[in-house]
């Protein structure tokens, strides 16, 4: 899996070898689906603090087009794991509605005489 990781901020980029960690454990049972993940770390408002850490993730996807997840948190490590949460449960929910088929009614399928 390809990781691409972008961020403007000085702090940010020191997170790059450990964001890149993450997303590969976080993804590592659906690797074979997600062929490329690109993480985003942008801060709000500057330095005045606050709820203002940003992660975007955007994973394409095989069979389920592209996952965008984006979360605001107090820090950079907590945005990025509450995205990588997020990411997951929507890559799993979308791929499991294209595995189910679509459900009959039995009423249509009555053979009438």
């Amino acid at each position: 899996m390809q990781v691409i990781f972008e961020s403007r901020h000085p702090d940010g980029s020191e997170l790059r070898e450990q964001a890149v960690a993450r997303v590969r454990f976080a993804m590592r049972r659906l690797s074979a689906l997600v062929p490329r993940a690109k993480v985003r770390l942008s801060d709000v408002n500057g330095p005045r603090g606050g709820v203002d850490k940003r992660c975007q993730l955007a994973l394409s996807t095989v069979g389920a087009g592209e996952v965008v997840i984006t979360t605001l948190a107090q820090d950079w490590r907590t945005a990025l794991d509450l995205s990588l949460g997020r990411a997951t449960r929507a890559l799993k929910r979308a791929l499991r509605r294209q595995q189910k088929p679509a459900r009959t009614r039995w009423a249509s399928r009555a053979i009438e005489p």
